[in-house]
């Protein structure tokens, strides 16, 4: 599903003295089965981008096109769907089953027809159905609610997903979960998938592109050693880059040449390892 912002504005309390310009003509492309990654410093508009790409929110002015047609508010939610930072707020049925079917029923869909999304939905998120299905949401933990939260999006048929913070407040074992999880639901599916961050890490280990946000513009695009590259600018308005990056760079400078670009930590394994068989 191909996804086209034009001059995209937003302003919140307009006509009152609180107003405030939170998107500033914003023009993007998002091609179908990409995987892309949007960061920024907080306040810098993230948010409230994505929440126009699922119809929580109307443009002030500008347009969005979603597969050749003007987005549209009873329409969007069935292609597109949102993971919120906290999930757990998403959460509300008194068994992960039930939650998670919460979504296809409102579709109309037949009993059945909803059982099944469910239990692939699950699968898809790495929970076993038998034995979680009749279990409180609640009582999960963060990683598991997080998976339940994308299972209820998944089982929708969304044909975009959209995660906000999909690791926020997670150790770093419930992270590597959830991030493995994205990465193999985006391999076998193709669907596209949006990933707001703020860790440099995450999108460029995932992420075919990156948008850069700061004060409401798009102040950075391209593929994730092309962003790095901007290590000034991006350290300006607080985001820096991966530490394997600067790795690389502090290799360069001592002589050593680098065959490729390095933003992972298994980008630098293999270059490593490379260099290392050469001697």
């Amino acid at each position: 599903m191909s996804i086209i912002i034009e001059n995209l504005d937003h302003i919140y309390d307009r006509g009152t003295p609180y107003e405030t310009k939170a998107l500033d003509a914003i023009s993007l492309e998002i091609e179908t089965g990409e995987f892309i990654g949007i960061i920024g410093h907080t306040g810098s508009g993230k948010s409230t981008l994505i929440q126009h790409l699922n119809g929580l929110i109307k443009p002030s002015s500008g347009r969005i096109v979603i597969n050749g047609e003007k987005v549209k508010m009873t329409d969007v939610r069935k292609k597109v769907g949102l993971v919120f930072q906290y999930p757990e707020y998403q959460l509300f049925e008194e068994t992960i089953a039930k939650d998670i079917a919460f979504g296809p029923e409102n579709l109309g869909l037949k009993e059945a027809e909803v059982e099944e999304r469910v239990k692939e939905a699950m699968t898809l998120v790495g929970l076993d159905y038998d034995l979680m299905k009749d279990k409180s949401p609640f009582e999960l933990s963060g990683g598991q609610k997080r998976r339940v939260a994308i299972a209820g999006v998944l089982a929708m048929k969304a044909e975009v997903l959209i995660l906000d913070e999909p690791t926020a407040g997670l150790d770093p074992k419930g992270r590597d979960e959830i991030l493995t999880q994205i990465k193999a639901l985006h391999a076998k599916h193709k669907n596209t998938v949006i990933l707001v961050s703020h860790s440099m890490e995450d999108v460029g280990k995932l992420a075919d592109r990156l948008f850069v946000m700061n004060k409401g513009k798009l102040a950075l695009s391209g593929r994730p050693s092309e962003v790095f590259k901007e290590a000034d600018f991006l350290e300006s308005i607080g985001l820096g880059v991966p530490q394997v990056v600067k790795l690389s760079e502090a290799l360069k400078s001592k002589g050593i040449i680098i065959d490729k670009e390095i933003v992972t930590v298994e980008d630098a394994k293999s270059e490593l390892m490379r260099l290392l068989r050469r001697k």
